[in-house]
C-alpha cells in the first residue's frame, strides 16, 4: 500500500537529537546562529538554559543567544543577563507598531534584533534544559540538504499530585492541533508536535512569513512555512523528553480557540472558508518592514 506524503514525510525527515551532536554542529555549519528565547516570568528555569547555551556558544555551536522579556515581575531578565544572555524588554523592539500582544509578538519583534542567518527559537520555562534542544533543532539546517524549517517534538509528561507519568502533557496539541491539521491540511499530519515552542528556521524564510501575535504563533508559522518551502524543506526532530509548567484546564480553552481561530484564518485566507467569525492581529513579513 503506498503511503501519504505526510507518512512518506515523516520517515524521510524525521530524526533524532542524538543524530547531531555540539561537536559536529560546530565543525560543520558555515552560518552564524542565534538563539532567542521569549520569556514570561522564568526566573526560576531561564539562568540554567542560558547557562547550557552559553556552553554551546563557547564551543562554537551558536553565536548570539538573545532572551526577549516580557517585562518580569520575577527579575527573569537579570537572571538571563548573569547568566549571558542579551536581554531586551519586548515593548523596546519595534515600539512603534504599539502594545506587544503575545508571545508571537515578542517573537517577531524579538527577530528583528537577531544577527544569525539560522534562527533557534526556545521556550524559556523548560525545567531541566539539555544543549540537545539547540543541536537537535539545527542538525538538519547544517546537514540536510534543502531543510528550511524545523520543528521538535517529544513526550511530555503531565505532573499530577507531585510525580510526572505518561504523555498527558501538551494537551491543545493532541486535542485539537494534530486532528485540525489531519482534517484541514493532511499534508502536515504527520507533524509530531505543531505547537511546540522549539523551531529552528533559516532566518531568509522567517523574514517572509507573518507572525500570528499570540497563542497561535506556532500552528500558523508551520502552516505557512509549509507553504513557503514545501513538506522537502521542512523537518522534524525527536528531542525525546520535554518537562515545563502546566496550564489548569480552565486556560486550555481560550489557547485552544486561539490555534483554532488561527487555523480558519489561514483557511479563509485561502478561500477555502466564508462566513466564520473571528480575526486575530499579525504582523507583516519583517523583510517588508523599514526598522527604525
Amino acid at each position: 500500500m503506498s503511503s501519504t506524503p505526510a507518512e512518506g514525510w515523516g520517515k524521510a525527515r524525521s530524526f533524532h537529537h542524538s543524530l547531531f551532536s555540539a561537536d559536529r554542529i560546530a565543525a560543520e555549519r558555515t552560518q552564524s546562529v542565534s538563539v532567542c528565547l521569549p520569556a514570561r516570568e522564568c526566573a526560576g528555569t531561564v539562568g540554567q538554559i542560558v547557562g547550557a547555551l552559553v556552553q554551546l556558544r563557547e564551543m562554537g555551536a551558536i553565536d548570539e543567544i538573545v532572551v526577549v522579556d516580557a517585562a518580569s515581575a520575577d527579575g527573569t531578565a537579570a537572571v538571563a543577563e548573569r547568566a549571558g544572555a542579551v536581554v531586551w524588554q519586548e515593548a523596546e523592539l519595534m515600539p512603534s507598531f504599539g502594545p506587544v500582544l503575545g508571545k508571537g509578538d515578542a517573537m517577531w519583534r524579538g527577530l528583528s534584533a537577531l544577527g544569525g542567518e539560522l534562527v533557534c527559537f526556545l521556550d524559556a520555562d523548560t525545567e531541566g534544559f539539555s544543549a540537545h534542544y539547540v543541536t537537535g533543532l539545527l542538525g538538519p539546517l547544517v546537514r540536510e540538504p534543502g531543510v528550511s524549517f524545523v520543528k521538535g517534538f517529544y513526550r511530555r509528561p503531565l505532573a499530577e499530585g507531585g510525580t510526572a507519568s505518561g504523555e498527558g502533557g501538551g494537551r491543545v496539541n493532541h486535542l485539537m492541533a494534530r486532528p485540525a491539521l489531519e482534517l484541514f491540511y493532511p499534508e502536515l499530519a504527520g507533524v509530531r508536535q505543531p505547537l511546540a515552542g522549539e523551531v529552528a528556521a533559516r532566518r531568509e524564510l522567517l523574514d517572509q512569513l507573518p507572525f500570528a501575535t499570540g497563542y497561535g504563533v506556532e500552528i500558523a508559522m508551520l502552516i505557512d512555512a509549509w507553504r513557503t518551502v514545501g513538506l522537502e524543506g521542512m523537518a522534524q526532530v525527536d528531542l525525546e523528553e520535554h518537562r515545563n509548567r502546566h496550564q489548569a484546564l480552565s486556560a486550555l480553552t481560550p489557547m485552544a480557540a486561539t490555534v483554532l481561530t488561527t487555523i480558519v484564518q489561514r483557511l479563509r485566507r485561502e478561500g477555502r472558508l466564508h462566513g466564520v467569525e473571528g480575526e486575530l492581529v499579525e504582523r507583516p513579513p519583517l523583510e517588508s518592514v523599514t526598522v527604525p
